[in-house]
């Protein structure tokens, strides 16, 4: 059994979180001794498609013509795309009717979660399709706690022992809710916060151009960094804020769950499976709900989850996530 896994445009979307969601992949199916490529003109039973552009589709229409098995990997849907980058909204709709298109073609639909299975079960031309949820995953061997990272991320970011530091993750999208995240530290200049990832502006919303243009003593964007520096910031931060608006998975909350970094997340659909309010995570609802968390956070008001939030990460390891894999490409070939 080989398995090609494509993915097209990587140097575009590297930087993204299915970009980090295709090198997990690689590793998961390392892991359990698959024998995998990353070259189509390589030959190959079963093609592991990740990417809804032009050259992945007829990739797909070419292997399914020559009678080659198809697992679609499902990191898109329409609800986690309409409120992203400008004109989302407006081009949604046609959006939904390519990613249909495209998924037709897997002879098994994977996707990150439960809830966008569901979301995908509820398209018209996908309802009848075999489609299993398996989480994109995280190296839980590397996302470790450890207390040099607080010394370390503090000293490369100029910020004292005493400061107290708030980080978010995430492109420059309304959706990630990075608009909220400048509004929180407007509201709560005491504090300091710092945004990691980023970009392109000049495809964002104005609300999001508007947001990272802001100016404040309290309030830093990192850009883009390496999983090094992440790991180091939720390690070396006092609180890790994550007011997605909507997702199909959210590694880097698991990420900061594997890490026992404490966290408050928004409180939407995705999250209600995986996470239950006050017993392993915080959840707000809208900005006032952030504010009051944070507050409270600070004050000692909130007891610590961050044992209760790891036992969430353990169950995404990527070495599970590869066991799935490998059932997934030996069922489709049956």
């Amino acid at each position: 059994m080989k398995v090609l896994l494509y993915a097209e445009g990587l140097k575009t979307i590297g930087k993204s979180g299915l970009g980090k969601a295709i090198q997990h992949q690689q590793k998961a199916l390392d892991h359990v001794n698959v024998s995998y490529t990353l070259d189509p003109k390589e030959d190959y039973d079963i093609l592991h498609i990740n990417t809804y552009f032009f050259k992945s589709y007829f990739l797909a229409r070419k292997a399914k013509k020559m009678g080659k098995k198809i697992v679609y990997h499902a990191h898109s849907t329409e609800e986690d795309y309409k409120d992203g980058f400008i004109l989302a909204k407006q081009t949604s709709k046609l959006f939904k009717w390519w990613l249909i298109k495209c998924y037709s073609y897997g002879d098994i639909i994977v996707t990150p979660t439960e809830y966008s299975k569901k979301l995908l079960k509820g398209y018209k031309g996908l309802e009848n399709k075999k489609i299993v949820a398996i989480s994109n995953g995280i190296e839980l061997d590397f996302f470790k706690s450890d207390k040099k990272y607080r010394n370390s991320f503090r000293k490369r970011y100029g910020y004292t022992e005493k400061d107290k530091v708030i980080i978010g993750i995430g492109l420059y999208i309304r959706r990630k809710g990075i608009v909220d995240f400048v509004e929180l530290a407007k509201r709560l200049p005491e504090y300091k916060f710092i945004w990691f990832g980023e970009s392109p502006l000049a495809a964002a919303t104005e609300d999001v151009k508007e947001a990272v243009h802001t100016k404040l003593d309290n309030l830093c964007f990192a850009g883009y960094v390496e999983q090094p520096l992440i790991r180091e910031a939720l390690g070396g931060c006092d609180l890790y804020l994550f007011p997605t608006l909507e997702e199909t998975e959210g590694i880097p909350i698991i990420e900061a769950c594997a890490m026992k970094t404490n966290a408050i997340i928004r409180d939407i659909p995705i999250f209600n499976d995986m996470f239950e309010n006050e017993k392993n995570i915080y959840k707000a609802k809208d900005v006032d709900e952030f504010e009051e968390l944070i507050r409270k956070f600070f004050n000692n008001e909130l007891e610590s989850l961050t044992d209760e939030a790891y036992k969430i990460s353990k169950t995404k390891d990527i070495k599970e996530v590869g066991r799935m894999l490998k059932d997934v490409y030996e069922e489709v070939l049956k």
